[in-house]
């Protein structure tokens, strides 16, 4: 699974002022990060605003990043949620074919036991032959997936193949990398703790920022990859105040921001998210303006 090592990024969706998703400026951030060294594409995440997509509105994003992509770098399909027959039904009615992996978030809302999370991706790995990242956000999802449930899918299920995790708890990252078994993939989901993670030996990110630095962040992340920790922080400390700005308010609009004043896409996003604050846009726009890493 070395295609899913590196620099993943949870691309953004594009909205127009009235909020109809904007193809030129996908087409254009997928082309950006392909140029700046990101090593795989994450097609309708959370951080797409999956939540607010219709079916058909999906349908036409994946065919768009496809078709954009013309086969240079692995795409991964966010397929996920709190009703596992839907999950299932949706992974046999869509199009894989140009698909590399699925991405599925652990279930949200109904906060199942470890039992609940172990049967939920258990389903979904023998609905499918793609390979499976687990993705484990309890921020989000009100629970966590502890790192036993976790391990004994990898363990189970030869296509669970890896774990964005991003519970932000660098002791759950260390016995995952601690105790997982070979080859299995520890892809940090927190953009904070990524190099830290990298560097103990996870196998890179699947982050926010870096499809708005990519670039930079995947040099950070190779850093983390080749034992590089002096370089690795070099660029680490120069983006922890963007990193933070973010996240401040509610992602994606934070990066949506960044995006918009490197002309890329606008920050429209849809309800019930709202736009960042003139205070964060503001904030945003001058760390944008003065960022440079030598």
């Amino acid at each position: 699974m070395q295609k899913f090592v590196g620099t993943g990024v949870a691309l953004i969706t594009p909205f127009k002022e009235d909020l109809s998703i904007d193809f030129t400026a996908l087409e254009k951030l997928v082309e950006y990060n392909i140029a700046n060294g990101t090593n795989y594409l994450v097609i309708n995440g959370t951080t797409a605003e999956s939540a607010t997509i219709t079916k058909q509105e999906r349908k036409q994003i994946i065919d768009a990043i496809v078709k954009t992509n013309a086969g240079r770098l692995p795409l991964v399909l966010g397929i996920g949620g709190n009703n596992t027959l839907a999950v299932i039904d949706d992974i046999k009615t869509t199009d894989l074919s140009n698909i590399d992996g699925i991405l599925s978030v652990a279930p949200y809302y109904s906060k199942p036991t470890q039992e609940g999370f172990y049967q939920h991706f258990k389903a979904i790995a023998q609905a499918t032959e793609k390979p499976i990242i687990l993705y484990n956000v309890p921020g989000r999802t009100a629970k966590n997936m502890d790192t036993e449930t976790t391990l004994k899918l990898a363990n189970d299920f030869k296509n669970v193949v890896g774990v964005k995790e991003a519970g932000n708890n660098m002791q759950q990252y260390l016995e995952l990398i601690r105790d997982k078994p070979s080859g299995f993939l520890v892809i940090s989901g927190d953009d904070d703790l990524a190099l830290g993670v990298t560097l103990a030996g996870g196998s890179g990110v699947i982050s926010v920022i870096g499809q708005a630095y990519p670039k930079e962040f995947s040099t950070l992340i190779n850093c983390g990859l080749q034992g590089k920790n002096k370089a690795g922080y070099a660029i680490h400390f120069k983006m922890m105040q963007i990193v933070d700005l973010i996240f401040a308010e509610n992602n994606p609009a934070g990066v949506k921001t960044v995006l918009q004043e490197l002309d890329i896409c606008k920050n429209a996003v849809r309800l019930p998210l709202v736009k960042a604050s003139n205070n964060l846009q503001e904030q945003i726009a001058a760390f944008v303006k003065s960022f440079k890493i030598d």
